[in-house]
């Protein structure tokens, strides 16, 4: 088992979850409006949503490596391109974070945890990303494939939902200082697109 694999990805994972996207601004606008725990309901329901993209990858590119090396090889070469698109767009998308608390309706804890857990479960570009970025990451070449899949996909829930309830828990002072800071935008898009054209980089040149 290669622990430094796993170390990597965890590090990538977490630059990923600290990088502004739909999800955490999601989270960080529902605690702002609502308070912290509906942030949590929120990031609950997001990161549950995980276990289910997972077992797709799972059981699905599991089955392809025991079928064909090359075809694993191609889903890397897919994945390090998919990335590389990624990091494109987000060089293309305006460093300014916009958040929209205002416009956000009151929930239920229950509702929004359901409402985390749908949106995450409905997103194809979701699936699209795990089977980009997990299997550049397999640690072991004993281990089952598809019990490797689940840790990782475990990692990543559990440093995701370490992150994402750090922002709900710190929302008022985050939105503060990205408000009252015009440069925290430009660092933050640039951290994604290191963390995107690195995470490609691994994928094509690791074994």
């Amino acid at each position: 088992m290669n622990y430094e694999i796993l170390y990597a990805f965890m590090l990538a994972t977490a630059g990923l979850a600290i990088s502004p996207g739909p999800d955490n601004i999601y989270v960080l606008t529902q605690s702002i409006t609502h308070g912290k725990k509906f942030g949590l309901a929120t990031v609950a329901g997001l990161i549950s949503g995980c276990l289910v993209h997972t077992t797709l990858l799972a059981f699905g590119v599991s089955a392809l490596i025991r079928a064909n090396d090359e075809l694993f090889f191609t889903i890397k070469i897919f994945g390090a391109v998919y990335l590389l698109y990624l990091a494109f767009q987000v060089f293309r998308s305006d460093a300014a974070v916009q958040l929209n608390a205002g416009n956000v309706p009151k929930e239920s804890l229950i509702r929004l945890f359901r409402q985390g857990f749908v949106m995450n479960v409905l997103n194809p570009k979701v699936t699209v990303f795990f089977l980009a970025f997990f299997p550049g990451f397999l640690f072991s070449e004993t281990l089952d494939t598809v019990v490797q899949f689940y840790v990782l996909g475990l990692l990543f829930m559990l440093v995701s939902f370490i992150i994402f309830a750090a922002i709900a828990i710190l929302a008022g002072e985050i939105s503060t200082y990205i408000t009252k800071n015009s440069k925290i935008g430009i660092v933050l898009k640039w951290l994604q697109i290191l963390v995107f054209t690195g995470i490609a980089a691994y994928l094509l040149f690791s074994d």
